[in-house]
């Protein structure tokens, strides 16, 4: 259940929708499986598992998941049934097929296995905060996150979200705060950066597990290079590594798990989840709020 990527966006207006409305929009595009020849299909599931509601809420936070159906069918299998079927028909015919009906066997290959292929599913967990205005998205892709609000706009009539705009450009704004020693307000420098020179052909340079703070990593730049990814620690709770346009990657709750470890909460699978679900929330809450502060506030739209 706890986020380990976060693609943020705001909310464009007020959310008065409540669990159980939101979660009779959902079901009438679950996710359903492929069939025929359809090679991807996609739809909401739940966020907790088979036979558990489609949206799980705790006051006004909605938790709820998207999800994909894929067929696997590998290129290879392709090429390879493409290549057998072609020298076969060579032999029928007497001649090598052309271009055009290597494409047409190819496809019809591809026709032929597609049904029989096996299918995997992946889901993504997304959480609205109504109250704070986002919605976010465990998952580091943009494409993620596009199918996803475009499926929501789709179920709902509209999306009233947006992606993350900030008033300042996050890699300006890592740069400073990597030329400086120092991360701003709650956050500090952690161990991990990525750093690119400008033009057609830009130059990388990468730390991992390395001290942020001496001359070695500042020199470039000095040089010129823009910091594309940077490792922080937010309030010696969260590491996390802030990655340009605004992504949060690879977030790690390694105090709060400590501390959840030590303390374990009672109760049932239910009442678990419960307190790990609002623990994460208001720790999430906090931390975006402070990286929007930390990144100029929102850009005025």
């Amino acid at each position: 259940m706890w986020f380990r990527n976060l693609l943020p966006y705001r909310l464009d207006g007020s959310w008065t929708m409540s669990a159980g409305d939101f979660e009779k929009k959902l079901a009438s595009r679950t996710l359903q499986p492929c069939t025929g020849l359809t090679a991807q299909t996609q739809g909401w599931v739940s966020p907790r598992g088979d036979d558990q509601p489609l949206v799980y809420g705790q006051g006004r936070e909605l938790l709820f998941a998207f999800g994909t159906e894929t067929k696997l069918l590998p290129a290879s299998v392709v090429r390879d049934a493409t290549k057998a079927r072609a020298a076969q028909t060579e032999k029928r015919l007497g001649f090598r097929p052309g271009k055009k009906q290597l494409r047409e066997i190819k496809e019809q290959v591809h026709a032929e296995l597609l049904p029989k292929a096996f299918a995997k599913r992946s889901a993504t967990r997304a959480w609205i905060n109504p109250e704070a205005g986002w919605l976010v998205v465990d998952s580091a892709s943009a494409k993620r996150g596009d199918e996803l609000t475009t499926l929501l706009r789709d179920t709902l009539g509209e999306c009233p979200f947006f992606p993350l705009d900030t008033a300042q450009s996050p890699m300006s704004c890592m740069t400073a705060w990597l030329s400086k020693g120092d991360g701003p307000g709650r956050f500090d420098l952690d161990q991990d950066c990525e750093m690119k020179s400008g033009g057609d052909d830009p130059a990388a340079v990468r730390f991992a597990r390395h001290g942020l703070e001496g001359d070695d990593v500042r020199r470039h730049v000095k040089d010129g290079k823009s910091v594309t990814k940077l490792g922080l620690v937010w309030n010696d709770r969260v590491r996390l590594v802030l990655a340009d346009p605004g992504v949060v990657r690879r977030v790690r709750f390694e105090m709060i798990e400590q501390d959840r470890v030590e303390n374990e909460p009672q109760g049932d699978a239910d009442e678990r989840f419960d307190a790990d679900f609002a623990l994460m929330s208001g720790e999430l809450t906090k931390l975006l709020g402070d990286l929007l502060e930390a990144l100029g506030g929102a850009a005025a739209r």
